[in-house]
């Protein structure tokens, strides 16, 4: 049985990195704040391909959102840890459903999984995922992100053209009853986007599970409950 839960309160001894002389000072904060992450080790512990993992384990575990046999599709898989939550808990090879998964980069294989390589944001993407799910989807869930410029407007606006070209597929391939899950960040300009997910669903909510970091203003959107389509 998979261990749902890691236990990023253990104690560890702190790592301190000292900076080389061609690193910048941001990269060696960012290299002591991974190798003193716990969650980071625990990942490693368990075979899982990123921390990111742990996100959708925590929020799965709240909110029952994976079921075996369910149809589901991993938008910004890349490295594949959201993607091995995903087969873990739907358990496609034992009952028929499947999960599909699509980025810029290449994934390595994950057994019970379709993964391909390639922009969802062009050509014929979105017709591909609907290829291979073979009907509707259960579940879309998206983590992807744009390569950030530092200004934190522009970077949330970003990332809501992304958050939006999502749930546009979403809307096309979700059957009744079915799930959306995507990563925002906090700012203001979602209201439109909440307002139509609070017209196709059941239930919509910003979760935000504990792996997030806290200094991140990244939160997620989850929408459960699709009514379905409906005349525009």
């Amino acid at each position: 049985m998979t261990q749902k839960n890691p236990h990023p309160s253990r104690r560890m001894l702190s790592v301190r990195v000292k900076t080389a002389a061609k690193r910048k000072i941001s990269s060696t904060r960012w290299l002591a704040r991974q190798l003193n992450d716990p969650y980071v080790q625990e990942a490693k512990s368990r075979g899982f391909r990123s921390r990111a993992a742990f996100k959708l384990e925590q929020l799965d575990d709240k909110y029952s959102l994976l079921k075996p046999g369910m149809k589901v599709v991993d938008l910004g898989a890349a490295p594949g840890g959201w993607t091995q939550i995903a087969v873990a808990r739907a358990k496609p090879a034992q009952t028929g459903g499947c999960v599909v998964g699509i980025d810029l980069l290449p994934i390595d294989p994950i057994p019970d999984s379709i993964l391909i390589e390639g922009d969802f944001m062009e050509g014929d993407a979105p017709d591909k995922l609907k290829t291979l799910i073979g009907g509707e989807a259960d579940f879309v869930m998206s983590d992807m992100a744009p390569y950030t410029m530092g200004h934190r407007q522009t970077d949330h606006l970003r990332v809501m053209a992304l958050v939006e070209a999502a749930y546009a597929f979403a809307f096309e391939v979700l059957k009744p009853g079915g799930i959306f899950l995507a990563k925002l960040f906090q700012g203001n300009a979602e209201e439109d986007l909440l307002r139509t997910l609070k017209r196709d669903f059941e239930k919509v909510r910003h979760v935000k599970p504990d792996a997030s970091r806290k200094e991140s203003s990244e939160v997620y959107v989850l929408a459960t409950g699709f009514r379905g389509k409906h005349p525009s």
